[in-house]
């Protein structure tokens, strides 16, 4: 299972659970930013909480830190115009990740969208996972939500920050250059964005879980030019090499081939396998294009529960107890196929342990468990929307010029 990533020694890591842990951290880090702050998100909503995670910047940008945040232009179509003054007034250095101009979507070149969500603090420490820059009880397109969004990320002190820093430099200076990213070499970026000097990693971690002493991890990233299926690779090696236990929780779940093949494979060499997905109706094809799939592996043995309470929102996962994943990559062919994405990879069983723990209460506490009859008989044309939306992927990912 070690060969599944590039894993490096002597990281430092803290599990927030919820944007409530994970806001607290962030907001913590950035106040106490000395020198940069880099951030980039794929949503930026300025409710309650992303005004505060706001404010940070602001304030940041004020003292003299070098401030450089990144929004996706689906993600966050508009920044409301008191925060661009604001923003520019205090010397936030910010852009949206390809706006989508007047045919928007229309243009299958416009599906590859910056979906991960990192922040790097003085190159000191980094913030990596699913939680976008939005209140937990709030969904910019629905409104306030009954329950609050269920979601994870992890703060990590050690090498894999230089990492973290490097790829997100690269990003900004590909915007700022407005060239392709193939184009720029590191060289030329460490040229005009210099790094800042590095810091030893400190024990000490703000909320969530105590950090853990030298851990293994690695980044573990998805674009569109070196890195094309690095992520689906990671799975499938830890897949392959689970000897006990497997748990998924992925709020956009639609493994391909190669996955759901790799889940029956463990289940027949006596693996349990469970996979957490989203229980509530959130749009049609993230619904219905994912049932036929549920069904296909819960008659394989795949043990499948549906969240309930609210939004599922994470990008989690943990085998045998030992190798995990927090990030933000859905199983999905957005998140595996077109999108930028980035995950940190763990294998310590402390972390994996403490991941696992708070799945399991989930599990236990919080869904329902897929039962294949009940699914058989729902109304035909609900199992007719199933198939439909199922057929319309495919033929979209077949003029993105993708197979899945």
């Amino acid at each position: 299972m070690l060969r599944s990533a590039n894993f490096v020694a002597g990281h430092h890591l803290a599990l927030f659970v919820g944007g409530g842990q994970y806001f607290a951290a962030l907001i913590a880090a950035v106040d106490a930013a000395l020198h940069e702050v880099r951030l980039e998100t794929y949503i930026f909503h300025f409710d309650a909480q992303g005004a505060e995670v706001a404010a940070a910047l602001e304030r940041a940008a004020l003292r003299g830190v070098a401030v450089y945040l990144v929004m996706d232009g689906v993600g966050t179509p508009l920044v409301p115009p008191d925060w661009q003054r604001r923003w520019n007034a205090s010397g936030v250095h910010w852009h949206q990740y390809a706006p989508l101009g007047h045919l928007g979507l229309l243009i299958p070149g416009r599906w590859r969208r910056m979906h991960r969500k990192l922040c790097v603090v003085d190159n000191a420490c980094a913030f990596c996972g699913g939680i976008n820059v939005v209140d937990d009880w709030l969904d910019p397109y629905l409104g306030p939500l009954q329950s609050p969004r269920l979601d994870y990320a992890v703060k990590v002190q050690g090498p894999l920050v230089r990492q973290c820093h490097e790829v997100m430099a690269q990003l900004w200076a590909r915007l700022e250059a407005k060239l392709p990213l193939e184009q720029l070499r590191w060289r030329e970026i460490r040229k005009r964005w210099p790094l800042v000097v590095w810091r030893a990693p400190s024990p000490v971690a703000e909320g969530g879980h105590p950090p853990l002493a030298g851990s293994l991890a690695a980044l573990v990233l998805r674009d569109n030019v070196r890195h094309r299926r690095r992520i689906e690779r990671a799975y499938l090696k830890a897949i392959g090499t689970a000897r006990h236990d497997i748990v998924l929780a992925n709020a956009y779940f639609l493994p391909g081939a190669r996955l759901r093949r790799a889940l029956k494979h463990a289940v027949q060499r006596g693996v349990r396998v469970r996979v957490v997905v989203q229980g509530q109706y959130e749009y049609f094809m993230q619904y219905h294009a994912t049932r036929p799939v549920l069904g296909e592996l819960a008659r394989a043995g795949v043990e499948i529960y549906e969240y309930i309470p609210g939004f599922l929102h994470a990008k989690v996962a943990v085998m045998d107890r030992m190798w995990a994943t927090v990030g933000s990559s859905n199983l999905d062919p957005l998140s595996l196929l077109l999108a930028r994405e980035a995950n940190v990879v763990v294998y310590d069983a402390g972390f994996a342990q403490r991941l696992d723990a708070d799945l399991c209460t989930v599990i236990n506490t919080s869904t329902r468990r897929w039962d294949l009859e009940s699914d058989a008989q729902r109304p035909w044309h609900q199992r007719w929307q199933d198939w439909l939306a199922f057929g319309l992927m495919r033929v979209l990912l077949f003029f993105s010029g993708n197979r899945y």
